[in-house]
């Protein structure tokens, strides 16, 4: 947290010092009424009347002034925080591998980098301050009543005991709903997210009752243990409202009595209730104030969650000055922290530079576990994946996702234009390198879209279909001009006359890229120079495909069901 408040050591020094001297002008005009009533009204001097009236406007004034100046000069550090902390939150969240992002809900990171953050700018910009200066005000004021009529200051003093008590109790039980509203909250907004995302697919199946009725339910929650929430806040705003109304009749009754027997003056009557009247906001206003604490410590420990994270996967600091692209797997093997049974075992592969492999396996085999390794999307737990000899964990985080480019079999678009979604990975890309990359993707239909390339698409790229969709993700792999290109089943969504000109183009990617290709089809296996069998977590068998056709029946079997696949000639047509 200091190195977030740093810059603005010298603006929160102002701001403390203007709160403490406007804390001193607010308890001074009690005073200054006091010698008002005692000395020029009592004695009937009008002279003194209009000096110490002056300097009660005077001291107004600058109540009013500071007031101004401590609220215009904080504005500028607490938003400087939050938008600090979000940019921190955003980033590590980068940093974080897929295994995190797997197993947090999208809606529970949302309402953290949201919610949560403005929760403690809201605690930071006003709850803190005004904690701190009500505790000083209600100090002073109560030392000061006591010098000025001692019983009645104890009276006052007395009265803070049963507010601690209960103050106390209070923050435990609010500590736990608070978190709880804020958890639903974030179960909500994933509820949300996720309908908003799978909209398609709910109207497709006409299941929009159903998702209204989950939604419904999970916003009544959210409203039960808020209400809940509410009425324990009103039980302890009430009394905190209740016990400084009753110490104030007591002290106007027990003050009056004093005046009458000539023990106190009228004056100091006059002004010890009205210093005590400055005890009333601070009072009532700490339920608010605990409540903001509680909250924004709650949102706090649900943000340090994520930025306690450690990533599992950090940059090496080696670089590649020419790189091949000549990759190995060395008897890698990877399980996940929570299953027992490997996924990849004992894996050796070889792929040359400019050489291009198909993975072929069953569903479930781990072709797109294999494939992530090499961008370090996940590690392996066991062997090595090398680049040009260097192993990749080794290699800087740059200079690795520079080498190596990845489409996947589910692209991923953003809500921007096509070509923000294109230069992704490349911005310095110029407008003929642009072109090339569209062609070579058969996505030229990007320059029928309403404006081009500028044409903003839907989030998710929900406007295109699955295939132009694909389409644009292979375009912006191949414009990255990798060494190595992963194509995790990226053709999958084509039709069949595409598919055979994006293969077509591609064979011209791949003479100048070392190539991973996971294949389901069987045409698209001809992209390969050779073919790599996994099955069961290994590569059992490696060769050319029609080697691989011929003698392993395994092989022939899964691309058996493929219309390209003629088995009574053993080839592809």
């Amino acid at each position: 947290m200091k190195s977030y408040l740093r810059p603005h050591v010298a603006r929160l020094v102002v701001i403390w010092l203007t709160a403490m001297l406007g804390i001193a002008t607010t308890i001074s005009l009690p005073l200054v009424s006091k010698e008002v009533i005692d000395g020029p009204v009592l004695r009937g001097d009008s002279g003194a009347l209009l000096w110490l009236g002056l300097l009660a406007l005077a001291l107004g004034a600058v109540e009013a002034l500071l007031i101004f100046m401590r609220r215009w000069i904080q504005v500028k550090p607490v938003l400087g925080l939050e938008t600090e902390i979000r940019d921190d939150l955003y980033e590590h969240l980068q940093r974080l591998p897929m295994s995190f992002h797997g197993d947090w809900q999208s809606g529970q990171l949302l309402s953290r980098a949201t919610t949560d953050l403005s929760t403690i700018r809201r605690f930071l910009g006003f709850g803190m301050l005004f904690l701190v200066m009500n505790i000083v005000q209600l100090t002073t004021v109560t030392l000061l009543l006591m010098n000025m009529y001692w019983p009645l200051g104890l009276l006052v003093a007395a009265s803070a005991v049963p507010i601690v008590w209960v103050s106390l109790r209070f923050e435990k039980r609010y500590i736990k709903i608070s978190r709880q509203v804020q958890d639903e909250q974030g179960d909500l907004a994933t509820l949300v997210e996720e309908s908003a995302i799978g909209i398609r697919t709910i109207k497709a199946f006409g299941r929009r009752h159903y998702v209204y009725d989950n939604f419904d339910d999970a916003a009544l929650k959210v409203y039960r243990t808020s209400m809940d929430k509410v009425r324990l806040s009103a039980r302890f705003f009430t009394f905190l409202e209740v016990i400084p109304n009753f110490t104030l009749a007591l002290v106007l009754l027990l003050g009056a009595l004093a005046v009458g027997q000539a023990s106190l003056s009228l004056g100091t009557l006059v002004a010890f209730t009205t210093m005590m009247l400055q005890l009333v906001w601070p009072i009532a206003s700490l339920g608010y104030i605990l409540a903001m604490a509680q909250e924004a410590m709650t949102s706090a420990d649900r943000v340090m969650e994520v930025m306690d994270t450690v990533p599992a996967i950090e940059g090496g600091p080696d670089t590649i000055e020419h790189p091949r692209g000549h990759l190995r797997f060395e008897g890698v093997g990877f399980r996940f922290d929570d299953s027992e049974q490997p996924v990849l075992r004992d894996v050796w592969l070889d792929v040359r530079p400019g050489e291009t492999v198909a993975i072929v396996g069953a569903t479930g085999s781990g072709k797109t576990t294999l494939t992530a390794l090499v961008p370090r999307l996940l590690d392996p737990t066991e062997g090595r994946v090398t680049i040009d000899g260097h192993d990749v964990r080794d290699l800087s985080l740059p200079t690795l996702r520079k080498v190596v480019a990845t489409a996947f079999e589910e692209p991923t678009l953003f809500s921007m234009s096509v070509r923000e979604n294109l230069t992704l990975g490349r911005h310095d890309a110029t407008e003929e390198e642009l072109d090339e990359a569209i062609r070579t993707a058969q996505a030229m239909f990007v320059y029928d879209l309403p404006w081009g390339l500028d044409t903003r698409i839907g989030e998710q790229g929900m406007s295109l279909s699955g295939g132009q969709r694909q389409r644009l993700a292979l375009a912006r792999a191949v414009l990255s001009n990798p060494k190595i290109l992963v194509l995790d089943d990226t053709l999958s969504a084509l039709d069949v006359e595409t598919e055979a000109l994006v293969e077509e183009a591609l064979k011209h990617v791949l003479r100048e890229a070392t190539g991973i290709v996971v294949a389901h089809r069987a045409s698209t296996v001809l992209l390969a120079d050779k073919v790599a069998l996994l099955r069961g977590g290994t590569i059992t068998h490696v060769g050319r495909h029609e080697r691989l056709l011929a003698e392993v029946p395994e092989y022939r079997e899964l691309l058996a069901q493929d219309a390209d696949l003629d088995p009574s000639e053993g080839a592809l047509r």
